[in-house]
């Protein structure tokens, strides 16, 4: 395989697998699973190629596709690249995907084939929006992304999944045609000035510098392009007050779902925002600043104190999103070295801590059909394995020295520090929050006195269970021991993009 054709397998990999398992008869459920966890395999072996070629010393994009024309009358073709911020974003969603695969082994048995489908469709969808290099491809890939999410929650989700779904697809949609709006009169303005259509992400990086900033709000193009597209990524964060569909996604979604919608699909606001929103439009950016602030600590500080009353444990861990992304938001505003890369490395901590309370919250529930944590107590001496993934999940989750969650908060605040002190004091009340609700509910459910006799013929994680689990304990301990492995790949890229 040519090295310029990497991304492109990569990307459209498991838009290939997905029409291979489309042929698979329908009958044969186990060969479907099976072939869909190899496509999976495949995929997170080919973006460790990627890893494996990325020179970190190179702040531009890398290993990018040739330019083919897709739409040459208006100057839209096919792209693809990669830079530091992308690569760690790619490697989590293709190492995310057969842990979803693996976990939804047992959960899923009613239309297993169009379930794997989904999925692997959403792979290709969330891969193409991180490594597009053509604005309207990126903006094609962020549509996409809702179809297949759409029906993972409203076929194979809880009593509420249509409501769920049908409003994670009316928020998501009226963000992304105003996206839509913004991309379009870019394209026009670069037009005004070269007279030549195209949508590269770096002519239309230019045209977003160029445009005028007005005295006010509605006299200002770019201030208007800015929020257009802000309020996109806004709703996928999602940030206070756009972020009343995820908890109701979260929580009608099957397993599988809620690890791929936390681990990436979330991450695809806070992406947009780094890449789209700060670069193009910085004038725009620095005055929107205050309220970027103000939204993401209110957002930690909500999210927290909401998922403290929480009585179901999935409800609790969707709330814990809000506050979690509300330190990447703050992080990302700051815009010093150190929060902008501790915000990246915060993605890739959410996704992987998150990922896991998600799965290992669907695996008690898959023997009780419960999630309620007055349901429970007292089962850590029932099933003692369990018991102790939980715990080094939830202690990586509020930020435990020696793991990943540590790291990324870490240089969030101290970087955030440096320029706004006031905002990181009211941030740093979300971790103490984030502490007391994560562990109030592991003794709730672990440790509180055994009182529900159906607990006692709980059986304890399994083999699968565990073979789900272990690859993302083993970063989120990597990643807490080694974190310059996966912040060196992204220092030349961070600076070079903070450097507009």
């Amino acid at each position: 395989m040519h090295i310029e054709h990497l991304l492109t397998f990569v990307t459209l990999g498991p838009a290939a697998g997905a029409l291979i398992l489309a042929f698979i008869p329908g009958r044969l459920e186990k060969v479907q699973r099976w072939a869909a966890l190899l496509i999976s395999l495949a995929e997170f072996a080919l973006s460790c190629l990627l890893w494996a070629n990325f020179n970190p010393d190179i702040a531009g994009f890398q290993l990018q596709t040739a330019k083919v024309p897709w739409i040459p009358q208006l100057g839209i073709s096919y792209h693809l690249g990669i830079d530091g911020i992308s690569l760690l974003l790619v490697m989590l969603t293709t190492l995310l995907m057969p842990v979803v695969i693996i976990a939804s082994w047992r959960s899923i048995s009613e239309h297993v084939k169009a379930f794997h489908i989904s999925l692997l469709m959403l792979t290709t969808a969330m891969l193409g929006a991180f490594v597009s290099l053509d604005v309207f491809l990126f903006y094609v890939f962020w549509e996409l992304m809702l179809i297949p999410m759409y029906f993972i929650i409203g076929v194979w989700g809880g009593p509420r999944r249509i409501y769920a779904a049908v409003k994670f697809f009316i928020y998501t949609m009226v963000g992304s045609v105003l996206m839509l709006v913004g991309i379009l009169y870019l394209a026009y303005s670069n037009h005004l000035q070269t007279h030549v259509w195209s949508f590269a992400y770096s002519d239309l990086l230019k045209a977003g510098r160029q445009l005028q900033m007005g005295h006010s709000f509605f006299t200002s193009p770019q201030m208007l392009v800015f929020a257009a597209f802000a309020l996109a990524f806004a709703i996928k964060v999602p940030m206070f007050p756009f972020h009343t569909w995820l908890p109701d996604a979260h929580t009608e979604a099957p397993t599988g779902g809620s690890i791929i919608l936390a681990g990436v699909l979330l991450k695809l606001g806070t992406y947009g925002f780094l890449r789209y929103n700060r670069p193009m439009f910085p004038d725009a950016w620095h005055a929107f600043v205050p309220l970027i602030l103000v939204l993401a600590v209110i957002g930690i500080l909500y999210g927290a104190w909401v998922a403290l009353v929480q009585p179901d444990m999935k409800k609790l861990v969707a709330y814990s999103s809000v506050s979690h992304l509300g330190f990447v938001m703050l992080g990302l505003a700051a815009g010093t070295i150190a929060s902008t890369e501790g915000a990246v490395l915060q993605m890739v901590n959410h996704g992987l801590s998150t990922g896991a309370l998600f799965l290992l919250v669907g695996v008690i529930y898959e023997r009780r059909h419960t999630r309620m944590i007055a349901d429970y107590g007292g089962i850590a001496r029932v099933v003692p394995v369990y018991t102790g993934l939980f715990l080094l999940v939830t202690l990586s989750s509020i930020g435990l020295p020696g793991l990943n969650g540590f790291v990324g908060e870490f240089l969030i605040l101290a970087g955030t520090w440096r320029r706004y002190p006031v905002a990181v004091i009211f941030a740093a009340l979300g971790l103490i929050f984030g502490a007391i609700y994560m562990l109030w509910m592991v003794q709730r459910v672990f440790w509180n006195p055994f009182t529900h006799e159906e607990n006692k013929s709980l059986k304890d994680i399994n083999l699968r269970e565990v073979l789900a689990v272990a690859p993302l304990v083993i970063f989120i301990v990597w990643i807490g021991v080694h974190p310059t492995t996966f912040l060196s790949p992204m220092e030349a890229a961070v600076r070079s993009l903070l450097m507009h």
